[in-house]
């Protein structure tokens, strides 16, 4: 499953960490409701839209050379 920055809110996300702090299945935000089936469902979608967070915000790598010198030369 590929998320968007659309697919999630920072509201959402807040809201299902309440949730799972709390001990509910039961998330409202954005005058919305979902229920999840267990607190492993909840805490799998809160991994999820971490993982896309990380993703989004994750640098681009540098590409470089390493140079070596034996010191004798």
């Amino acid at each position: 499953m590929v998320l968007n920055m659309i697919d999630w809110t920072e509201t959402e996300l807040s809201a299902l960490r309440r949730a799972y702090a709390s001990g509910t299945t039961r998330v409202s935000y954005d005058g919305k409701s979902v229920d999840y089936g267990s607190a492993e469902d909840l805490l799998a979608r809160i991994r999820t839209i971490e993982r896309a967070i990380a993703g989004f915000s994750r640098p681009l790598p540098v590409a470089g050379l390493a140079g070596f010198s034996r010191g004798d030369r």
